[in-house]
């Protein structure tokens, strides 16, 4: 099996081109293994472009567990400088089909070759059932959202805002970002039994209103250098919750990302795709 490995902003997958050869059988599977960072390739995941009957290709995203994920906004933009870059769309505007709907990507093309991708995310959903979430919703918000409530964990008690961006996202503002957060309170969030789901968790520093720092805990993949749905969902939920501005710049420990959530309600991602090299994965693996 072929494979790319690419990352966005250090948010790296392993990318199969499904267009020229099988989709591989068991996708959990070897997503599991190509991700091992020990025994394997070493990524957060693994990404299948694939053929679509709705865009001008399809991702398929699995977790480093195997677990299937609707949506990542790093590898996104990844698979659509691979669609381009190999030649299967040569288009400065493409769409993919994601598992939370098709979405539209403007390429900053350098070279022949694509260097940044601007993403329309869609529209944020806040709706509880929806994210989906049992907690509560905030009775300050001016809309219905789960905005600044109490998350009760075993030792400690957050305050949240909670959005999705086709994934769910738990958001938590910090005085500082640290391990304590990320490791020792991000895997109880997401396993927490208010997200039926299980959930992202954001650990978010506000540094101005246009400007923040912030780390993931990412759904089946533990900490992710970069989160793009993640900083799209931060965006969102500094803006409900009073923190930041609509245009925010986001620093991650892979780089930054920069987001909009613009007055049509769409939340816009614009980041950096980058090939780092391609190999065989052998079939008795």
């Amino acid at each position: 099996m072929q494979f790319t490995k690419m990352h966005g902003a250090g948010n790296d997958y392993v990318y199969v081109d499904c267009f020229r050869q099988p989709t591989p059988d068991n996708p959990p599977q070897l997503a599991r293994q190509v991700s091992d960072r020990h025994f394997g390739i070493g990524a957060d995941g693994l990404i299948l472009i694939v053929p679509s009957e709705r865009a001008d290709a399809r991702m398929r995203m699995f977790n480093a567990d195997g677990s299937e994920a609707e949506m990542c906004g790093n590898g996104i933009r990844c698979v659509a400088k691979y669609v381009y870059d190999h030649g299967i769309c040569r288009q400065p505007a493409l769409t993919i089909e994601t598992g939370a709907g098709v979405l539209s990507l403007d390429l900053d093309i350098h070279d022949n070759r694509v260097r940044r991708v601007r993403v329309d995310m869609g529209e944020p959903i806040l709706s509880p059932e929806r994210i989906p979430t049992t907690l509560p919703l905030s009775p300050l918000a001016d809309q219905p959202a789960v905005v600044d409530v109490d998350l009760p964990l075993e030792n400690e008690t957050l305050r949240v805002t909670c959005v999705s961006m086709g994934n769910p996202h738990c958001i938590t503002f910090v005085d500082q970002v640290t391990d304590d957060w990320v490791l020792g309170v991000g895997p109880q969030v997401e396993r927490d039994p208010h997200f039926p789901n299980r959930v992202n968790a954001e650990f978010v520093e506000v540094l101005s209103p246009a400007e923040i720092r912030m780390r993931v805990w990412e759904r089946g993949s533990g900490e992710t250098l970069a989160c793009g749905t993640g900083a799209c969902a931060v965006c969102v939920a500094g803006v409900l919750a009073g923190r930041t501005a609509r245009k925010i710049l986001a620093h991650l420990p892979g780089g930054d990302l920069e987001l909009h959530w613009s007055d049509d309600n769409h939340v816009y991602l614009t980041g950096p795709a980058v090939e780092v090299f391609s190999g065989e994965w052998p079939e008795s693996q």
